[in-house]
């Protein structure tokens, strides 16, 4: 990249970092119409470099589809409808930000992989219930509440439970759900020579 080119992209980044930044509107994150309108049709290599000089401070531009999957390869139209966020690399950086202890973030996890099981909804009495068998029935309503509050979840009138934009852009619920399934298939297994102790018949004579 010759020397001038490189000094139009980092006067675009540093523009486009403005722009991520700076909330507008009620939900955080720029479309990408928007970006294209004030950085030009080359958005996507600005944000690359951007992403770059966000490393060093443990952050990273996300791009989250709304509307689709995740495409491998995404098109200019899908990009341009997608958002874009400015979120911390490292879990642990966020966590410790947060402040959050480990099984408030469990019960989060929970939420949002049993979210996702129920097709993208789920009514907020069953989510309680569940995750009233993990922890303290006092903590469960204000640990809704703080992930309500923190944008991972959203809440209607009806008492129905959204995915919101922050599990959007810092959750991978595919990796979640694989975790979570794998976490199970451990703890099956180890049931499993306890229940064959229990089943087995005593070789003690009358």
């Amino acid at each position: 990249m010759s020397t001038r080119k490189k000094s139009l992209y980092t006067g675009k980044a540093k523009r486009a970092a403005q722009i991520l930044f700076y909330k507008r509107h009620a939900k955080p994150g720029v479309k990408g119409w928007e970006l294209r309108k004030a950085l030009g049709n080359d958005y996507p290599k600005v944000l690359e470099v951007l992403d770059d000089y966000l490393k060093p401070l443990d952050m990273e531009v996300k791009t989250v589809f709304e509307e689709e999957k995740t495409p491998q390869k995404p098109t200019v139209e899908q990009l341009d409808k997608a958002r874009f966020f400015v979120v911390l690399r490292d879990v642990a950086s966020k966590d410790k930000l947060m402040g959050w202890r480990i099984d408030d973030l469990a019960g989060l996890a929970i939420t949002i992989s049993y979210i996702i099981s129920k097709k993208g909804q789920a009514n907020r009495k069953d989510v309680e219930k569940l995750l009233g068998e993990k922890m303290p029935g006092w903590k469960v309503g204000l640990n809704i509440d703080r992930y309500i509050r923190h944008g991972y979840l959203t809440q209607d009138e009806g008492g129905q439970l959204f995915l919101d934009w922050r599990t959007q852009a810092e959750v991978d619920q595919k990796k979640l759900i694989e975790l979570l399934l794998s976490a199970e298939k451990q703890e099956a297994g180890a049931l499993e020579p306890l229940q064959e102790e229990q089943t087995e018949p005593s070789s003690e004579q009358d």
